[in-house]
């Protein structure tokens, strides 16, 4: 074991205390963590989105209750973005941003 990992190892058991909540726990999927690369459109125009596979997967979760597509969710966003900020440099990391909110917000998150 390194000094780091036997360092948080030792801190863990001083008073630090272990997450409630293990990340890792026995069923975690480490696939959700690969990532995923579609062809998509954006307003008509043909682009490539690479997100991790749990995005895509909430990305479907936020077009089932709107009642669209996966295309259209993320036609809205770019449209949106352009017209309220003059775009984002990190399309890709916006649409994890707004996956989280989304679940924070989310009528089954409580």
């Amino acid at each position: 074991m390194d000094g780091v990992a036997q360092g948080l190892k030792s801190g863990l058991g001083q008073g630090a205390g272990r997450p409630s909540i293990d990340p890792f726990r026995m069923d975690f999927d480490m696939q959700q963590a690969g990532p995923v690369s579609r062809s998509v459109r954006l307003n008509g125009f043909a682009t490539c989105l690479r997100l991790e596979a749990v995005y895509w997967r909430i990305l479907e979760r936020i077009a089932q209750a709107n009642r669209c597509s996966v295309s259209a969710v993320l036609s809205y966003v770019d449209r949106e973005v352009h017209l309220r900020h003059g775009g984002v440099r990190n399309f890709s990391g916006l649409i994890r941003v707004i996956c989280v909110a989304w679940l924070q917000e989310a009528p089954d998150a409580h």
